[in-house]
């Protein structure tokens, strides 16, 4: 994970708890040191966009190599080293500026995250509380991860999984309940309150919507 800022801290502390094996990257050395202080070898100083650097970080064996940094370029450079010098599987870079999204999703990028786009979705939410907030796209925008709330009118209040109407490029992936994520099955049954995180295709989100927002 390259950047050792808030997102990427928290992010790596989400994944380690899920017993994942993260690896940080940070190039400020005050805030090196002070991860270094916490996570002991779980960080290690220098400039992910360096092929040296995430070489010895080990990214010939990585899964997944995120670029968290608050500089697109250096994101995106991060992101496709990873990807034609390490042959890594799965690559995703935080973007600061919406209009460079659709430059990372044609060089390659396998999901994006834009936190300008994220907290206008949040101020829309105040004045529509019936639409799905767009977390993160996929594969070049040809999918996307959602959420929304189940409220107290939601047509989905109360059933189970398994007899919603899903469209039929969409999935459940989690239910959060009390701020507690789990993995939901087809016996789940929707309360208010409820967050559904979604993984549907652009052209199903409104069906999606209909399905489940109040």
């Amino acid at each position: 994970m390259a950047g050792g800022g808030k997102v990427g801290y928290h992010l790596a502390k989400l994944l380690q708890t899920s017993e994942h094996e993260v690896l940080m990257i940070d190039n400020d050395r005050a805030r090196y040191l002070e991860l270094a202080r916490e996570m002991g070898e779980g960080v290690i100083y220098g400039d992910a966009s360096e092929a040296a650097v995430l070489r010895r970080a080990g990214a010939n064996r990585a899964e997944v190599v995120v670029a968290c940094t608050g500089t697109d370029e250096d994101n995106l450079i991060t992101c496709q080293m990873a990807k034609h010098l390490f042959m890594v599987g799965r690559t995703i870079a935080r973007v600061n500026d919406p209009n460079h999204e659709e430059l990372f999703r044609s060089l390659g990028v396998d999901g994006t995250i834009n936190s300008t786009r994220l907290i206008d979705a949040l101020i829309e939410r105040e004045v529509d509380s019936e639409m799905l907030i767009p977390l993160l796209t996929l594969g070049g925008g040809k999918l996307e991860i959602v959420q929304t709330e189940i409220g107290d009118d939601s047509p989905a209040l109360g059933k189970l999984l398994k007899t919603l109407p899903l469209p039929k490029d969409c999935l459940i992936v989690s239910v959060v309940r009390g701020g507690e994520p789990s993995l939901p099955s087809a016996l789940t049954v929707l309360q208010p309150g409820d967050t559904v995180v979604a993984l549907v295709s652009p052209g199903s989100v409104e069906d999606l919507r209909q399905m489940l927002a109040t």
